[in-house]
């Protein structure tokens, strides 16, 4: 078949990748370049053990200081956007037990799938992207939020992940650089079988495999109307003109729920602003993290890509408003120095702010949608956890495609 991939992400170049190792043919459609939108400047961590999602009970404890405290790192920034009131709503109705670990198992059972695919791919491509497998560990600063990540740790165990609650001493015997932070940590989950890598690199890299590959690229091209015919897509209306295809797959992020409210259809995803820095880090031994980590408290994660490290943090449920904030970059900068003090001179902090497309769940959005053409797929909704999920979503939508 001729299949239409809508975005250049991780999400939509990991989908490209799946379909044209299944022998379709393959264009992709992007109004920027590979990774430009929330690919480019994430976390970089991929989590495929640890995929606890956002929607969790624990959040009505914390919901007055996540929301009234100037430091908080979700911030909500009210809109006339009956989407985003409606989003609110539904994520606040997921955080209850039943929805988390429903929704844990099977981010888990994607998660292990993602880990074989891409593994697979990398094995196969050799991609330059900075990646490492030197684990991850989680922080709390305090005994009852350590509580209930052992809590979690069970659950997670229970569905297949290999992951350890260790004390402080064992934190700084895994990670050096954590030892001006010893006092401040509780304890922390340490997952060893963790990965990082640096996302954007892995998007130029694959852009390079698929065009060898055969796969047509249509770039700073945005996706101007989605042609219906029938109950069926016909083709994308482009100023470069028209794409016919077979199928359709719409990755295109936080951008899907625009483009699906053109079609009558409403999808349950909407836009969680972060934010990152970048910096080179301190060669010496001990000074910089090597193995990534999760502050759980400042829901900021570090992870070290080459010579750099990536800092990442923050939600902002404030629409579409793509523009950096100097306020969340200086809390990134602050919390580095805080909890890392010696890893980089940060002379260049290299900000970056993206949209993340999250599901009130956290499960994204995979396949047709029940009231959708039956040539169109969708492939977003991911969260923070685009990268991590991105080539076992991919091997769905193939699997779906060939029916």
């Amino acid at each position: 078949m001729h299949v239409c991939v809508l975005g250049a992400g991780i999400v939509g170049l990991a989908s490209a990748y799946g379909l044209r190792r299944a022998g379709h043919e393959v264009t992709v459609v992007d109004r920027a370049g590979p990774g430009s939108g929330a690919s480019g400047g994430n976390g970089a961590q991929l989590s495929y053990s640890y995929v606890q999602p956002l929607a969790d009970p624990a959040i009505w404890r914390q919901l007055p200081k996540l929301l009234l405290s100037p430091s908080s790192p979700l911030k909500l920034r009210p809109r006339l956007d009956v989407r985003q009131w409606l989003w609110g709503l539904q994520f606040l109705a997921a955080c209850n037990s039943k929805t988390s670990r429903d929704t844990t198992g099977q981010l888990l059972s994607l998660a292990a799938l993602s880990r074989q695919s891409f593994d697979a791919m990398m094995a196969e491509e050799q991609l330059d992207n900075d990646f490492s497998a030197t684990g991850k560990l989680v922080l709390y600063s305090d005994e009852a939020a350590f509580a209930g990540a052992r809590r979690q740790m069970l659950l997670q165990r229970e569905l297949g992940s290999s992951q350890e609650a260790v004390n402080a001493d064992r934190c700084v015997e895994i990670e050096p650089a954590l030892k001006s932070r010893h006092a401040q940590i509780a304890g922390a989950i340490y997952t060893p079988g963790e990965c990082a890598a640096d996302c954007q690199k892995t998007c130029d890299a694959l852009f390079v495999v698929l065009k060898r590959m055969g796969v047509r690229f249509l770039l700073d091209t945005p996706v101007q109307q989605l042609v219906q015919s029938g109950n069926s897509i016909a083709a994308v209306a482009t100023p470069q003109g028209h794409v016919e295809a077979d199928r359709f797959v719409m990755a295109l992020g936080a951008g899907s729920a625009l483009m699906a409210q053109g079609l009558g259809l409403h999808l349950p995803v909407y836009p969680l602003k972060g934010y990152s820095i970048t910096v080179d880090v301190d060669p010496e031994a001990g000074a910089a993290p090597t193995v990534s980590v999760t502050d759980s408290a400042r829901k900021v994660v570090f992870a070290r890509i080459g010579s750099r490290l990536r800092v990442a943090g923050m939600a902002e449920l404030s629409g579409y408003d793509v523009a950096v904030d100097p306020a969340q970059i200086a809390s990134l900068e602050a919390s580095t120095r805080t909890v890392f003090p010696a890893c980089s001179r940060f002379d260049e902090l290299n900000p970056w702010a993206g949209m993340r497309p999250a599901t009130p769940t956290g499960l994204p959005v995979i396949g047709r949608h029940a009231k959708g053409p039956d040539n169109l797929l969708f492939n977003t909704g991911h969260g923070a956890l685009g990268f991590t999920l991105a080539f076992g979503s991919a091997q769905r939508i193939s699997r779906m495609i060939a029916g």
